[in-house]
């Protein structure tokens, strides 16, 4: 079933090809659909395009579908193009004319905008909620090891004291930016595109404000050709939220597959959590390190993708667009594993206290040496040519006592603030307002 097909079969040859993955990549947009298709024929009956009595039972069918979607007992057919066919077919089965209703005054174009607007709003929930749980595992471990000293390092060569404290809370904190990332992402796709139709509006007088408030929107997309143009910039500028938090995730498994290794040794991980060599039997592999690694890379590579896609596109719709799906759907899931995955592990991480003890870090507290002269009165600059002929000369003795105070140092990590700045972060989204929104328009 073809919901814009006429009286022309097409060649099953090009159906096959244009329709390529689409049924699969629609299965996630099902209960979008019917929630849009709810709010579209509340506005219908109130612009009198539908009676109460149709009203009444396309209602309480499209809810029985939803539900059918939420137990995992929806598909979509194979002599079916795409999910608003296969629900417009199920309504129109069961209710009859009411269902061959439901269309008047929108296109595909603005029911798959809307689709995937609210689609995504539900899944930046989910990685809002995984992003915290990873967040509140590391600040955690932040408290809980904020006096164990470890070397911090500037190209790749020792520089000065750090802390696992330091490590663990910087990375909390890194997720606190990408949240905002992630808002922005959300604010773009918290808007109402539905009723531009086929991006150019409708001769009805739908009332674009009522399925707005009936959606959990928290605005419209007013314009509608440029609702129809936000289709790719939309997908492009959450692939670039994603792409932050996937930069944090990837960077923290770089330093993890560093840590772990024998010439480091800074932490470990119990060993049914690693792999082995199929020759080496010392092995201990960190996979899921370097998996997080890759994966979160090739998020990273998202954005772009997206962008090659739809750059050269003159305004309006193309088919093009069909396939950002396929680039863009199976990120959300992955993004979630990797956040998933790195919490659990971090459960069970290991730290090696006392690293500083041993003499290759001795050169780690030349700056401290250098500053306790300084506060005793000796010009920074001839401190900093004294400490540096010391070492030269061999003559050189650390004072491993590490006294910073002042905010975000070793003494003073402000993890407080941090869990402040994150709780502020996600608090911003406004999730319970949307849920409620929904919440009502389910409601029998």
């Amino acid at each position: 079933m073809k919901i814009w097909q006429k009286n022309i079969d097409v060649d099953t040859f090009v159906e096959n090809f244009t329709v390529g993955n689409d049924r699969a990549m629609d299965l996630h947009l099902a209960g979008a659909d019917v929630l849009g298709s709810l709010a579209h024929t509340q506005m219908l009956h109130s612009i009198g395009l539908m009676t109460a009595e149709d009203l009444a039972s396309v209602q309480a069918e499209l809810k029985k579908i939803y539900k059918d979607i939420q137990a995992g007992n929806f598909e979509i057919e194979a002599v079916v193009e795409d999910v608003h066919s296969q629900i417009e077919m199920l309504l129109t089965q069961r209710v009859g004319d009411a269902g061959k209703k439901i269309h008047s005054g929108r296109s595909r174009n603005d029911q798959v905008l809307v689709d995937l607007k609210l689609y995504f709003r539900t899944e930046i929930e989910s990685m809002v909620s995984h992003t915290e749980g990873l967040f509140r595992q590391l600040i955690k471990l932040s408290n809980t090891h904020r006096d164990v000293l470890m070397p911090g390092y500037t190209h790749l060569q020792i520089a000065m004291p750090s802390s696992f404290g330091l490590w663990f809370g910087a990375y909390a904190e890194s997720l606190v930016d990408d949240l905002h990332l992630m808002k922005a992402a959300w604010q773009v796709c918290n808007k109402n595109p539905l009723g531009s139709a086929a991006g150019y509006g409708s001769s009805f007088p739908l009332n674009r404000t009522m399925t707005t408030n009936l959606l959990g929107f928290e605005d419209l997309n007013y314009n509608v050709v440029y609702a129809q143009m936000g289709r790719g910039k939309t997908e492009r500028i959450l692939a670039q939220a994603m792409s932050s938090i996937a930069a944090t995730l990837a960077k923290f498994a770089m330093d993890v597959c560093l840590f772990i290794n024998q010439n480091f040794g800074f932490i470990s991980f119990p060993a049914h959590l690693t792999t082995g060599s199929s020759i080496m039997p010392h092995k201990k592999n960190p996979d899921v390190f370097e998996l997080i690694r890759s994966r979160c890379n090739k998020i990273q590579a998202l954005p772009n993708e997206i962008a090659l896609m739809t750059t050269n596109l003159p305004v309006g719709y193309h088919r093009d667009l069909q396939l950002l799906k396929e680039n863009l759907f199976p990120a959300f899931q992955s993004l979630k594993d990797c956040l998933e995955i790195a919490t659990f592990m971090l459960q069970h991480i290991d730290i090696k206290k006392n690293i500083l003890d041993d003499p290759k870090y001795d050169y780690l507290f030349s700056v401290e040496v250098v500053n306790n002269e300084v506060l005793q009165g000796i010009p920074f600059r001839e401190a900093y040519k004294n400490i540096g002929l010391a070492i030269e000369e061999g003559t050189f003795s650390p004072e491993k006592a590490v006294n910073h105070t002042h905010e975000g140092s070793i003494g003073n990590l402000c993890n407080d603030q941090v869990v402040r700045l994150f709780e502020e972060a996600k608090s911003s989204f406004g999730f319970e307002q949307v849920e409620k929104a929904l919440a009502d328009l389910l409601a029998d």
